[in-house]
């Protein structure tokens, strides 16, 4: 089996180290922390706010929104139930000329009120899948799942795949961290490693140094996006790593005066299912303290179908984060594999063959930021 040239990830497996973190840091949704700021600094904030927020609704037939109590469906409450939340993040198909859009990010978290904790999977873009959708059922990757049916599709496909339910979805379109990096005066990242890319438009290109430096949203957005320096799971990673800085910058004092906008550039690219209302009580819950983070990533291969690169999840590794997740929700019972001191380990038997001789092999971790 040859290796491709993927950089594999190389942390151990499943460690149970956590750190305590603010709700802001973890939500991944950059609104979140304005509308939190807006309360904060005033009613003009408050009212731009909010009224992004309604500007940006958008409900949708494939989310359920309820929870069975005492026998009974009542409407979650984010103050006081779990909920789960499907983050997309698409590409800008209008500008790239794709000719249609896909998820360049797909992720998936849970948020506990009560217990003050919060699980979150990376779904890799070229995961092969089962594709949920009224215009096409059959397997493809995960990302395509919003070609052919936007966050519906994409959802329905989230939830076969995880064997989860989706209470909200947030979609940000990628030029969204463009234009909020910027109106924020750009952000601070420790850079993980040295490439050269094309910009957003195909009509240049990016270069960055490996290190800690100030990015303005063209190289922020190429740091999220690159995929030719390392794989799917590290591509996640620095996704995330973006997201934290957008959110830490946007809490600094010094971008108090940014904000409105901020507001503007993140409404102009966001569809939520989240009410205002809704968002101010996640928001509360992290004013009233600290969540647990914990963070799961895929054990998974790669493999070539009539000549594209697919990513193969281990079946026993998505039966792993799914029962964690379920777990997180209420819906599984804890068994030996929630103890604090298991280690999963992946058999590493998959359900498909290359159709080339080149393979890569990748292990997962269980990591905690």
């Amino acid at each position: 089996m040859k290796k491709n040239k993927l950089e594999p990830v190389t942390s151990s497996p499943l460690k149970r180290k956590r750190k305590k973190k603010n709700l802001t840091l973890i939500i991944l949704i950059p609104l979140l922390v304005l509308v939190l700021a807006a309360v904060t600094y005033g009613a003009k904030l408050y009212a731009e706010a909010k009224k992004t927020v309604d500007d940006s609704y958008h409900e949708l037939s494939g989310t359920n929104n309820t929870i069975t109590k005492n026998g009974k469906t009542v409407k979650v409450n984010p103050i006081e139930d779990t909920i789960s939340i499907l983050v997309m993040g698409i590409d800008d198909d209008s500008a790239r000329q794709l000719g249609s859009a896909r998820t360049d990010a797909l992720i998936y978290l849970t948020i506990n009120p009560k217990s003050h904790e919060i699980n979150m999977v990376s779904i890799p873009r070229d995961t092969y899948t089962k594709i949920k959708s009224n215009k096409f059922n059959g397997k493809d990757k995960i990302n395509v799942a919003y070609t052919y049916g936007e966050e519906e599709a994409s959802i329905a496909t989230v939830e076969n795949l995880l064997n989860v339910p989706i209470n909200y979805y947030v979609t940000f379109n990628f030029d969204s961290f463009l234009e909020i990096v910027d109106a924020l005066g750009g952000i601070e990242v420790d850079v993980p490693v040295s490439f050269t890319d094309t910009n957003t438009l195909g009509n240049g290109e990016v270069t960055l140094e490996k290190g800690r430096q100030h990015l303005n949203g063209e190289q922020a957005l190429a740091l999220a996006r690159t995929r030719h320096i390392d794989n799917d799971v590290k591509r996640g990673e620095r996704q995330q790593l973006i997201l934290k800085a957008i959110v830490d910058k946007a809490m600094s004092a010094g971008s108090i005066t940014k904000y409105s906008n901020v507001i503007k550039a993140a409404g102009s690219n966001m569809k939520t299912n989240l009410k205002f209302n809704e968002m101010l009580s996640i928001a509360q819950t992290g004013i009233d303290g600290t969540y647990k983070f914990n963070s799961y990533v895929f054990d998974w291969t790669d493999f070539t179908l009539d000549g594209a690169s697919m990513v193969e999840l281990y079946p026993d590794s998505v039966d792993f984060i799914s029962h964690r997740l379920r777990v997180s929700m209420g819906l599984d019972s804890k068994n030996e594999t929630d103890s604090s001191d298991y280690e999963f380990k992946t058999n590493g038997i998959g359900n498909y063959e290359s159709d080339s001789s080149e393979m890569d092999s990748s292990p997962t971790y269980y990591q905690s930021n």
